[in-house]
């Protein structure tokens, strides 16, 4: 790239872009949650901040194997739909306290469900009721796609259930050498309806090894999950993989907000498009986002070998 060139992605960033910056790099106590985003006033979740920019969300019933219930099904979207528009952060580790990952669904809330649905004998309400249980599920699990942020999932011993429709709607999944995994929907005689009959067959590109997983139900082990590509990294244990996973959610976050927003919502959307209507969407993205200061002070760095940048808020 010429020098010409360099003098002109230099103008297209603001004169005052250097104050801003400064003003708005994150304070350097990062136990303390920003006020924009979520105040930690979770029942289910615990929601911190270790390192700038970085949140780190936990499934946080521990005692109940991190069973979600229907409180941790409303509380999980609540918490990364404000993620997505907390400009404090930038990349999310999601994982769990107490021994595993997740049990999957909590089984008392079907219960519930059941005395909710004896209420009426006419089956077009019963059907009602179900229907707006369901969506609340599904948009729940979405909402970790939805989320412009990139998500990592960290996961240790058991994934079952509802877990494996969790951690498919994520961006980059790690567990341990200990971890399982079990599509167990229909060992409780229903099939999976918040994700995983959609997600999975993507995230380890194998039709007939999905199929055999949701058709049998059967556990498979964390060193099956990554050569089959479910996970992307293992992992000894629990304090090394968190430690893996806010190294990595870390090194995202000191890139350009703007960039790393733009890729993720061009490989979601890309997921259910032909290539052709994947270029033109990110085409309709980058004819602005060229032109962001993000871009000019990034190509500079790269250019002059000088430090890392520091990119504003979004």
């Amino acid at each position: 790239m010429s020098l010409s060139r360099l003098n002109t992605l230099m103008k297209l960033a603001p004169k005052s872009t250097a104050v801003r910056t400064l003003q708005m790099q994150p304070q350097r106590n990062h136990s303390a949650l920003p006020e924009s985003g979520p105040t930690g006033h979770f029942k289910t979740l615990a929601v911190s901040s270790p390192k700038p920019f970085v949140f780190h969300v936990e499934l946080h019933r521990p005692s109940k194997f991190n069973a979600i219930s229907k409180q941790m099904w409303l509380e999980i979207k609540e918490c990364f739909d404000g993620l997505a528009t907390n400009p404090d952060c930038r990349a999310i580790v999601l994982s769990a306290a107490g021994k595993h990952f997740t049990a999957g669904i909590d089984l008392n809330d079907m219960m519930n469900l059941g005395q909710t649905l004896a209420e009426t004998d006419d089956y077009a309400r019963k059907g009602v009721i179900m229907e707006r249980m369901i969506k609340v599920y599904q948009d729940s699990i979405s909402s970790l796609e939805h989320c412009p942020k990139p998500v990592i999932t960290a996961v240790h011993k058991a994934c079952i259930g509802a877990g494996v429709d969790l951690i498919t709607a994520a961006d980059i999944r790690y567990c341990t050498e200990d971890a399982f995994f079990q599509v167990k929907e229909v060992d409780i005689g229903m099939a999976a309806d918040v994700g995983t009959l959609q997600r999975l067959p993507k995230a380890v590109g194998s039709q007939s090894l999905a199929r055999e997983l949701c058709y049998t139900g059967r556990k498979f082990e964390a060193a099956e999950a990554h050569s089959a590509g479910l996970v992307s990294r293992l992992f000894p244990d629990k304090e090394s993989l968190l430690t893996g996973a806010l190294a990595v959610a870390e090194l995202i976050a000191s890139k350009s907000p703007v960039a790393v927003k733009t890729t993720k919502e061009s490989l979601v959307y890309s997921l259910e498009h032909t290539n052709q209507e994947g270029l033109d969407h990110i085409l309709l993205l980058n004819k602005l986002n060229l032109l962001s200061e993000d871009f000019a002070q990034a190509v500079a760095a790269q250019l002059t070998k000088d430090d890392k940048p520091v990119f504003a808020k979004l």
